[in-house]
């Protein structure tokens, strides 16, 4: 689940959750990360971090991702099926992936490692 101190950041024109912003160390600066919680740039001022969420919107859920696995040495290609603040689900789309192309896999909100854009 998503930490209640990160503050969530909507799209002004129909207030879509666009992501969080996430204090740094020295709360002068914050992180913007995507509504699980991937970082999408650089601890940075206000007002960028919330450039670079309007500047992304959403496009980041049609992105293909990298998924480690602890079984695994090389990571998956996955997409996203579903984000929400509590979880996010992706599907295999991994053709050398030992089990069934398509099988989802649901990871906890926030997304801390293992998962990379490809």
């Amino acid at each position: 689940m998503i930490p209640s101190h990160w503050m969530p950041h909507v799209r002004p024109d129909d207030g879509e959750l666009l992501g969080y912003l996430v204090a740094a160390g020295d709360h002068d600066t914050v992180t913007p990360v995507t509504v699980f919680g991937y970082p999408l740039g650089h601890p940075s001022p206000r007002a960028a971090a919330e450039s670079r969420l309007e500047q992304v919107g959403l496009s980041y859920l049609a992105d293909r991702w990298a998924l480690e696995l602890p079984d695994r040495e090389e990571p998956i290609r996955v997409e996203i099926v579903e984000a929400t603040p509590e979880l996010l689900t992706v599907q295999s789309v991994d053709f050398g992936y030992e089990a069934d192309y398509g099988t989802r896999i649901t990871l906890d909100v926030p997304v801390t490692h293992g998962l990379h854009r490809a």
